[in-house]
């Protein structure tokens, strides 16, 4: 366990130092821009879909979802972030005190 520990470590220095040498001319790039955007994006979307619809090592449909449905919604109408997450919450809250989920 140690080894993969160290080995983590080691790959990880090695990445940001790899980021660090990069040529500046390189960073400047409108295409590294766009997919720096792109690949932002994507890990954020797969961290609510992980953390939406899973549960340990199988699938659920429960409060998350009818959470996570009411705060795309709210964003579609452009409301401000804290009514979101505040009637995200609620929704999750009370479907899980009527025993859904």
């Amino acid at each position: 366990m140690w080894v993969a520990i160290v080995a983590a470590g080691v790959l990880s220095w090695a990445t940001k130092h790899a980021g660090h040498s990069v040529p500046e001319s390189w960073l400047e790039n409108p295409r590294v821009h766009r997919i720096a955007a792109f690949v932002t994006v994507a890990l954020l979307s797969a961290l609510v879909a992980v953390q939406t619809f899973a549960s340990g090592r199988s699938l659920v449909v429960d409060a998350r979802v009818a959470a996570l449905a009411v705060a795309a919604v709210l964003l579609w109408r452009r409301a401000p972030f804290i009514v979101v997450v505040v009637a995200a919450a609620g929704v999750a809250a009370g479907l899980r005190a009527l025993g859904w989920g």
